[in-house]
């Protein structure tokens, strides 16, 4: 057994390269091997979001507190609020993150394949950020 006692993390800022606005991770679990898991809470200040991005395994969130958005390519922005789970399929082009009024934190777990869970893309635009 292992236990990761709460404030033995530290917590991160979130890289201005993989989002837009204000964003603090918070690491919970780094599976060892020959898990491939991870996972962490993520908090988006209102207005803040990630990068589009994909994951080779899928990607498994859990929205804790707040209201946020989250969008596949070619898909509609779709709400999301506390106790939802939203599954990102592998490869699936996505984004996620607060409205611009609402901060918003979720619970991201994904998995390792060839040492790598993500593949960040461009940075989603004013334009695009925004619900019809």
């Amino acid at each position: 057994m292992q236990i990761k006692r709460v404030g033995s993390q530290a917590s991160l800022k979130g890289p201005q390269d993989w989002f837009t606005g204000t964003v603090r991770i918070d690491p919970l679990f780094q599976a060892d091997a020959p898990a491939h898991g991870g996972g962490a809470n993520v908090t988006f200040e209102p207005g803040a979001r990630t990068a589009w991005h994909t994951h080779p395994l899928g990607q498994t969130l859990i929205v804790i507190s707040g209201c946020g958005w989250a969008q596949c390519e070619g898909g509609p922005i779709e709400e999301i609020h506390p106790g939802d789970v939203i599954w990102f399929p592998p490869g699936v082009k996505h984004w996620h993150g607060a409205t611009p009024t609402t901060a918003m934190t979720h619970t991201a777990i994904q998995e390792y394949l060839d040492g790598k869970a993500v593949d960040w893309m461009e940075k989603v635009g004013d334009q695009q950020y925004r619900k019809s």
